[in-house]
Parts: C-alpha cells; sequence; structure tokens
C-alpha cells in the first residue's frame, strides 16, 4: 500500500510517500480501508520530534481516518468487513490503509460523506471532553474561544452553542470570523486587528468571560486569562502559535480561577467507557444534523506537506482532509 513516511525528525517537507507492507489488525482491532483522514495540528509537531508522543522512525503520521472495514482481528464484534467507519488511529492515518483499537471505531451516520467524517473525531472530542468534562461549562455562561476558525475552535463554537452558552469567537482573519460566525458564534473579535482583553471587557460589560477555550498559546494566553470572570476556567488545549506559555499564578489567585490541561487521548486511553459515552453523544448530535464539521479543502498523500505546513503558517480554515485516491 502506499503511506506517507516520516524518516526523519523535521519540517512536513521532509515527508515521503512510500510503497510499504499493509497493517495486519492484532486483537481487539480494526483495519480500515482509508477513504480520507483528517489533518490535526498534532500530525505538524509530531513529524518535528515536538509532540508529547515520539515513536520511532520510521512511521506514518496521521490520527483519524474514515473508510470501510476491511479486516477486523479476534474478539471485534460490533462492526464487519464491508462497514463504513470513523476510526481514531492515533498514528498510521496518511496510508491507503490503516488499523485502530477497536473501541475507538464507530459507524458513519447515514448521509455523511467520508470527508466529513474524517473531519469529526479529534476535533469534536477533544472539544466535547474539553467543555464538558474539564470544564463543566454551563447553559448561561459566556465561553471565548480562540482560534475560532480553525477544527477544534469550530467544534468548540458549535458544542459552546448546544451548551447554551454564550460564545465569543476570537480568530486572526476575517475569513476565521465568517466561518466562526456560520457555526453560531454571537460575537467575534479579530485579535490581529483588535485588542483582545479590551474587546473582550467590551463584549461583557467589563464582567469577563467564565471559560476559555485556548488551543493557540504565546501571548494570547495571558490576555485571555486577564479576561476571565471570578471563578473562570482556562482550558489548555494546545499551542498552535508556537510558544507554551507561562501562566502568571497570582491573576489565577486574584480571580479565584482554575488552568485546566485538555488531552483527549490519553482520557481515551484511561477511561473508554467514558468515552465511549461521549462520542455515542457526538455521534448523535452528528446524523441529527446538529454539528457540521467544516472541510475546507482536501489532499493528496503527496500533498500531505501542504496540508501540514498549512496548519504550522495558521492559514487553513476549519478542517483539512487527505483522500488517498486522490
Amino acid at each position: 500500500m502506499k503511506a506517507v513516511l516520516c524518516v526523519e525528525w523535521g519540517p512536513p517537507e521532509k515527508l515521503v510517500v512510500a510503497e510499504v507492507a499493509a497493517p495486519e489488525p492484532k486483537a481487539g482491532e480494526v483495519r480500515v480501508r482509508v477513504a480520507a483522514a483528517g489533518v490535526n495540528f498534532p500530525d505538524a509537531l509530531i513529524v518535528q520530534k515536538k509532540y508529547q508522543i515520539q515513536p520511532p522512525l520510521p512511521f506514518t503520521p496521521g490520527t483519524e481516518v474514515a473508510g470501510t472495514v476491511d479486516a477486523v482481528g479476534e474478539g471485534v464484534r460490533h462492526v464487519k468487513a464491508g462497514d463504513r467507519v470513523i476510526a481514531f488511529v492515533g498514528l498510521g492515518g496518511f496510508a491507503e490503509f490503516a488499523c485502530a483499537p477497536a473501541a475507538l471505531v464507530a459507524p458513519i451516520p447515514s448521509g455523511v460523506s467520508d470527508e466529513v467524517a474524517a473531519a469529526f473525531t479529534l476535533t469534536y472530542a477533544t472539544s466535547h471532553h474539553a467543555l464538558f468534562d474539564r470544564g463543566a461549562l454551563k447553559g448561561g455562561e459566556t465561553l471565548l474561544v480562540l482560534g475560532a476558525g480553525g477544527g477544534v475552535g469550530l467544534a468548540a463554537v458549535e458544542l459552546g452553542k448546544i451548551a447554551g452558552a454564550r460564545v465569543i469567537a476570537a480568530a486572526s482573519s476575517e475569513e476565521k470570523l465568517q466561518a466562526a460566525r456560520e457555526h453560531g458564534a454571537d460575537v467575534l473579535v479579530d485579535y490581529a486587528k483588535q485588542d483582545l482583553r479590551e474587546a473582550v471587557k467590551a463584549a461583557t460589560d467589563g464582567k469577563g468571560v467564565d471559560m476559555v477555550y485556548d488551543p493557540v498559546g504565546g501571548p494570547l494566553t495571558e490576555a485571555a486569562i486577564r479576561s476571565l470572570a471570578w471563578r473562570g476556567r482556562l482550558l489548555v488545549i494546545g499551542f498552535a502559535q508556537g510558544e507554551i506559555p507561562r501562566i502568571p499564578a497570582n491573576l489565577l489567585l486574584i480571580k479565584g480561577a482554575s488552568a485546566v490541561g485538555v488531552f483527549w487521548g490519553e482520557f481515551a486511553k484511561r477511561e473508554p467507557k467514558a468515552n465511549g459515552a461521549m462520542l455515542a453523544e457526538l455521534f448523535g448530535w452528528l446524523a441529527a444534523g446538529k454539528l457540521r464539521p467544516h472541510v475546507s479543502k482536501t489532499f493528496s498523500l503527496h500533498d500531505v506537506p501542504l496540508a501540514l505546513r498549512s496548519l504550522l503558517d495558521r492559514t487553513a480554515v476549519g478542517k483539512l482532509v487527505v483522500v488517498p485516491s486522490k
């Protein structure tokens, strides 16, 4: 099969496409013929040896896929060959075939395309785990979403509205903010042109926000903490800006605020039953049309470096998807 390989650590441009043996499903695993694979920020970090997980070389990046079950390992009962599924593979997604733990494989809802399904799992699971489990977002609260035009950001906007929150979407371009508006954002802030803290103060009559969803990091994090209301919560999702911020602990103290780490991948491994229930709720909302993953562009296996570069340069809107047959 054809697969994208990381044969040496470095920028995405060092990735190659090669012929390799298709993976064999182990007990409790499912092999999927990949129709589409979601592109996520961790994919861009892991090939540079900048992610929490550092697999041995060579390896195939790509964390989530959609496609057709090709084979199942011993003990797998809930899916069979020929079923269309969404799967979280962790590694190996940018290839023609990939294996995933059966617990992280679910049927694609009727009427949902492969591209949309592949754009779903990581972004929406991360945002659901962040907002509802780690942050305990309640109806009537105000949520500030940084990086609101990206994949996880748009998912957070949609889920914030499902929770009944007032959502302030902050992003770095008009195109990204327009996408956030289309997905339900109540207030838009362009932090490339506006002072984030002053804009939030104006939007909340000086009260601040109850929760900040932060996948960006860098200098925006401190401005966001200063924008928290009493008992506010900062959700630490990631560091797309490239800089891991140093959080001034005194700001948390004087606001009675919390900084909460969010790592959905580890949650899924450590708490599989809770993760399964969460995914079932998300897939139900997707099937009901309450969630609308935004796929802005598709790429071939050979163009994976271009997709990852778009994420690193923060030019992507919504989700990017790799189509191996393209």
